[in-house]
């Protein structure tokens, strides 16, 4: 099947999280996924302290034609997918636009200031009703929760990647995932990533036959 003209050329996507929560591994996979599919995907990368839960974003420029730079411009993504609840803000309040779209999953990850006590860390609800306010589409899910009973709360990147190929506005599917894990990881991986991405997906409520799970606006 070939490409599939861009809504908007290039797609700015970002997949935002902190150290140890697989932000690297989601960003490649996913950006391979839209390789082959024929599409142009650059990535940028930056990294905090992410041994120590700091912050980690990579920007991933999504184009038909050709390549673009790595770095998405201010206030220009059109969807934000966050590993962490905090960094979906954080992100927004240097990317966003009245357009963009954002995934969020619901599971925080205190930095130490928190843990000590210095810092405050908002409520979910206080961060869910920011993230609406600064955005066009906001959907937050439970995939660190989910992915613990799978096995390994790292699975959480693979369930918003399956929750966010229902939001993309191009394709990218199961099959387009399989292949590129069998590139990726051991083949003794791929069962518990395939479940991951399908139950990712079905959070979503799209694909046929299964049970919509935890969803909330």
């Amino acid at each position: 099947m070939g490409k599939m003209q861009l809504i908007k050329d290039p797609y700015n996507l970002i997949i935002t999280g902190v150290g140890g929560q697989g932000n690297v591994l989601g960003s490649r996979v996913l950006s391979d996924m839209l390789v082959t599919k024929g599409y142009y995907a650059t990535i940028g990368e930056t990294f905090g302290a992410s041994q120590r839960g700091g912050s980690v974003m990579s920007h991933i420029r999504v184009s038909a034609k050709c390549t673009w730079s790595p770095q998405i411009p201010k206030r220009k993504a059109d969807l934000i997918i966050a590993l962490e609840p905090v960094e979906a803000l954080r992100v927004l309040m240097i990317y966003g636009n009245h357009k963009v779209k954002v995934l969020a999953n619901t599971r925080p990850i205190y930095p130490v200031g928190v843990i000590a006590g210095e810092l405050d860390y908002p409520s979910l609800s206080e961060i869910k009703a920011s993230v609406k306010e600064l955005s066009s589409t906001s959907l937050f899910i439970d995939a660190t929760d989910e992915a613990i009973k799978l096995g390994n709360s790292i699975l959480a990147n693979i369930i918003m990647i399956g929750a966010a190929s229902q939001m993309l506005e191009f394709p990218i599917d199961r099959e387009n995932f399989k292949d590129t894990i069998l590139k990726t990881l051991p083949a003794s991986k791929l069962d518990v990533n395939l479940k991951a991405f399908d139950l990712g997906a079905s959070i979503m409520g799209q694909l046929p036959g299964r049970r919509q799970r935890k969803i909330s606006e």
